[in-house]
């Protein structure tokens, strides 16, 4: 069982006990509904308290019992609610550390709440594409007035139990010991007569409720139009507001289960769950040991090493950075301070802070200041015989069992290993850039890569808050890998037809936060190019687009250069289009003897997305990555790829292999084709009736 029952001076303390959150699963909401019954029972207890035990009060839904019989077997919350609600002893909810979702649900349908300070308190399913489905909407308008609840339910965001102490929503805020102060409350209340509050029974007070719900339809409007379980909410919590709580209560539920069948919801919860899923890696134990890492090392001060840096920093790290030159140390620290005083000014970080991070940094021109680094990650030029110079310093100054890191975007991580004696102790580490700023992690892991190397930066990641995704060896690794088809397809669609604006603004309206020309001219187009050399001289007889080739050239290499697949001002980011490059494009075409046609823009969406697809079901097939949710964190994370569609090989699943696999099979037949050869993958789960994420 996951509840404890004791007595205590009277009192039934009902203690929720389902590490790590006191989940509501099954058998805690059993347990919570056999506790009342059992008090009810009993002359001797007066009040009932319930709370958790460990770091929480509740944080909700027990994720293990998602999308299996148990979360919805008897007791369900709504029966546990009505029980603690209708329970003719009064119940106290002593609310600690956490209380969001279904956990606050609970405790608003307790008579009492009795709160320690710096709970965080929420109501975030909004977050997975639901409204709270337990009179979440209903009660808590009435417990903290409209426009709190309405920001709450809406954003998800939690909030700290004191900033709710002048609301309905607590009764007391406990400054000593909570369960003390709660069973003190409880027996005072235990020993009135009379009936005790319901927060049901009480109104929703706003001087003008339908103006303000109107408002917050609007902002909503602005923000979530591809999401819509934020305009349900407003929904949810009007009807309650118009038609009484019994009512507003039966049209929560009919919205909450509408919103669970929409693509959007189950978007949401595969980005929840395959972020929680990517940490586990199949062959590594959970209980593997880790290798404690106090002080970092970073090579390269420049726009990638500064931005690993400053990860480090903010999670307190020590980093000790190292140039080659004073010149190129002292203009990446300018930059690292530059970053946090622009924080500074936002209000995101205080002035100590900065002087404090700032004070974590040991800059050097010296490998031998990283003698005593537990973890050292290099970010210098992407060259194999470069990186060889470093790693085989590394391996005479680092100390035993230091981790040595590669920011590698595409190398061989293998080869990166073999110039050290110590290929166990190899990993890459790629950081997106800014990496400051950008969540995702990918983690290459080697050959000989040691399990608790894996274990140590896996959690490390955690630390510095970033979604890690392990990722097997190959070139490109996971996500330039795949995005090298992708902008594979739009250079031939700008041969066949289609100009850059085109189809940056059809992938754009799909959802991507930038389209693969305006990306390019970010990253810098001689990045590219530089890959493609690469390739003409491994893989001849790969077909490839010498369009971008052209474009490079002529120095176009993008916004550091005012001028690539757009135009720029100077200053400024705003991608015109240029009249030159159309030109270029279509005078390409035109001495390639290709005539060139009307491309619409579905067919600009689906070759680009399939190109992901194709080549994603590759590297699982190749076993690069373990699974296919790990593919889309990559995605979700890393590139852009619209969130409420859930990643490339969700939103292949949502089309259907099968439609998939012929998409695939057309475009083979077509000018351009031999670039797609279908993944076994597809195939074979397309005939199966199956998808990546079955």
């Amino acid at each position: 069982m996951a509840v404890d029952y004791t007595i205590r001076d009277g009192i039934a303390v009902i203690t929720l006990d389902n590490p790590p959150v006191n989940g509501l699963g099954h058998s805690t909401r059993l347990g919570i509904v056999e506790g009342i019954e059992r008090a009810r029972e009993d002359a001797a207890v007066s009040a009932i308290v319930i709370t958790g035990a460990g770091r929480a009060f509740s944080g909700g839904a027990d994720i293990t019992e998602f999308n299996t019989p148990k979360a919805t077997q008897e007791p369900t919350l709504h029966t546990v609610i009505q029980a603690v609600e209708g329970s003719a002893k009064p119940v106290v909810a002593a609310i600690h550390s956490v209380a969001m979702g279904g956990g606050l649900e609970l405790a608003l349908g307790a008579h009492y709440r009795v709160a320690a300070p710096g709970a965080q308190i929420a109501l975030p399913e909004v977050k997975l594409g639901i409204l709270p489905g337990a009179g979440g909407t209903q009660r808590l308008p009435r417990a903290v007035g409209l426009e709190t609840a309405l920001n709450m339910i809406v954003s998800g965001t939690p909030v700290l139990s004191e900033k709710l102490a002048n609301t309905a929503l607590f009764d007391a805020i406990a400054e000593g010991d909570l369960l003390d102060a709660a069973v003190k409350f409880a027996k005072d209340a235990g020993a009135r007569s009379g009936p005790h509050p319901k927060v049901r029974d009480r109104k929703v007070v706003h001087p003008n409720a339908e103006g303000f719900i109107q408002f917050a339809r609007n902002s909503v409007a602005a923000i979530a139009k591809n999401f819509p379980a934020p305009h349900k909410c407003i929904d949810a919590v009007e009807a309650g507001v118009k038609q009484g709580f019994d009512k507003g209560l039966a049209f929560e539920r009919e919205c909450f289960l509408a919103l669970v069948q929409t693509p959007e919801s189950r978007a949401l919860r595969h980005a929840f769950f395959g972020e929680r899923a990517a940490s586990k890696i199949p062959d590594v134990p959970s209980n593997t040991p880790v290798r404690a890492i106090e002080r970092v090392g970073v090579i390269g001060a420049g726009t990638m090493g500064g931005g690993i840096a400053m990860n480090f920093l903010n999670a307190g790290l020590p980093v000790t950075l190292l140039e080659t030159k004073q010149e190129a140390l002292d203009r990446g620290l300018a930059t690292i301070r530059k970053n946090y005083e622009a924080q500074v000014k936002k209000g995101k970080l205080t002035a100590e802070k900065l002087d404090a991070r700032m004070a974590l940094i040991q800059p050097t021109l010296a490998y031998d200041d990283l003698a005593d680094a537990d973890l050292i990650v290099e970010a210098v030029f992407e060259e194999l015989g470069v990186k060889e110079q470093v790693f085989s310093k590394l391996d005479e100054v680092a100390k035993s069992g230091a981790i040595l890191a590669s920011n590698t975007s595409t190398l061989d991580v293998n080869k990166i290993a073999a110039f050290t004696k110590r290929p166990q102790d190899v990993v890459g580490l790629h950081f997106f850039s800014p990496a400051n700023v950008m969540k995702l992690l990918e983690v290459v892991r080697g050959e000989k890569t040691a399990n608790d190397v894996l274990a140590t930066v896996m959690q490390l990641a955690k630390k510095i808050r970033k979604t890690a995704v392990v990722s097997g060896v190959c070139d490109g690794f996971i996500g330039n890998r795949m995005i090298e088809q992708y902008i594979r397809q739009a250079l031939f669609m700008l041969e066949e037809g289609a100009l850059p604006a085109q189809v940056d603004r059809a992938i754009e309206k799909f959802g991507f936060a930038m389209g693969p020309f305006r990306m390019s001219d970010l990253a810098g187009n001689d990045i590219g190019w530089a890959i493609r050399k690469r390739r003409y001289q491994e893989q001849p007889d790969l077909h490839y687009s010498r369009i971008a080739d052209r474009l490079c050239e002529t120095g176009r290499f993008g916004q550091k250069t005012g001028a690539g697949w757009y135009d720029y001002k100077a200053g400024e980011r705003n991608a015109l289009p240029s009249k030159l490059v159309d030109e270029m494009v279509i005078a390409y075409s035109k001495e390639r003897g290709i005539e060139r046609r009307k491309i619409a823009d579905d067919e600009i969406v689906e070759r680009l997305v399939l190109a992901l697809v194709n080549e994603g079901a590759k590297i699982l097939d190749e076993g690069i990555a373990s699974k296919a949710s790990d593919i889309d964190m990559v995605y979700l994370t890393g590139y852009g790829f619209p969130l409420y569609r859930g990643g490339p090989m969700l939103y292949a699943d949502t089309v259907g292999l099968y439609n998939v696999e012929r998409a695939i099979r057309k475009y083979a037949a077509q000018p351009n084709g031999d670039a797609w050869a279908p993944a076994k993958r597809v195939t074979e789960l397309a005939s199966q009736g199956k998808g990546f994420n079955s």
